[in-house]
């Protein structure tokens, strides 16, 4: 059962996933709202933002043997069929460079707040090619400048 089993992973969550959520919890980075360990499909992602179809992901050492990266990979493609960008960041960047994941994030948001919707959109398995960005379906409400000001200056933790 995929619910109990992100019920499970949110209530043993790794260090990095937990200062990750920090930082993202309660619309904290761009009024964005993002859920903790989300099933999309077969797939868990550790946190997804359904209104930018972005979901990141945190790796650990797990993730760089053979085996877990083809499941990965896998995963990836499984995702963007359905529209979701997936970043990935190691456990050693969220615990070590926060700002940098942090701005990174940020960039991914803004391309995507700026990519404007196609006119004549394909069936989401046929939009894009292998590694590009698909366009929004839905565009976000636009953040006030004073709001924006307030949300866009990184956490210190």
């Amino acid at each position: 059962n995929n619910i109990e089993k992100c019920r499970s992973l949110r209530k043993h969550q790794t260090n990095a996933e937990k200062k990750l959520w920090l930082m993202l919890k309660n619309r904290q980075l761009y009024e964005v709202k993002f859920r903790r360990q989300f099933p999309i499909g077969n797939c868990i992602v550790d946190f997804y933002s359904p209104a930018y179809r972005l979901g990141i992901e945190i790796d650990g050492g797990q993730h760089y043997e053979d085996k877990g990266h083809l499941y990965d990979e896998a995963r990836t493609r499984e995702l963007s069929k359905v529209g979701v960008t997936i970043l990935r960041f190691t456990n050693y960047d969220v615990l070590n460079n926060i700002e940098g994941v942090y701005m990174r994030i940020r960039e991914i948001i803004s391309a995507k707040e700026n990519t404007p919707p196609h006119l004549a959109p394909l069936p989401l398995g046929e939009r894009t090619r292998e590694g590009e960005v698909p366009p929004l379906p839905v565009r976000p409400p636009k953040v006030s400048p004073e709001r924006q000001e307030k949300t866009l200056t990184p956490r210190r933790t």
